[in-house]
C-alpha cells in the first residue's frame, strides 16, 4: 500500500502526549485539524519530552507526521506584521 501524505496537517500546531525519542522512535502528537482533534505518531531529529507544543513540518503519510518543536511565546502570524 501506497503512503499518502495528510497535507492539512501541515502547518498546524500540536502538543505532544507521548514525547519523542529522535531517531530511536516516535511519540505522539494531538493536532487540531479539520473542524477537531486527531492523534498523529509524531517523528523528530531531536528527542522531545512530552508536553513541547510542536510545528508539524511534514506529512509521512498513514497517521504520522515529523515535528518540531514550537515555543509558545512565538505566533507565526505576528511575523507578517513585521513585513
Amino acid at each position: 500500500m501506497r503512503k499518502v501524505p495528510d497535507d492539512a496537517v501541515i502547518g498546524c500546531v500540536g502538543l505532544l502526549h507521548v514525547g519523542t525519542r529522535g531517531q530511536r522512535g516516535p511519540g505522539e502528537v494531538v493536532v487540531r485539524v479539520r473542524g477537531g482533534s486527531e492523534a498523529f505518531l509524531a517523528w523528530s531529529e531531536q528527542p522531545l519530552a512530552k508536553g513541547t507544543r510542536v510545528l508539524v513540518v511534514e506529512s509521512r503519510g498513514e497517521r504520522a507526521v515529523d515535528v518540531i518543536a514550537f515555543p509558545e511565546e512565538t505566533d507565526p502570524l505576528d511575523e507578517l506584521d513585521k513585513l
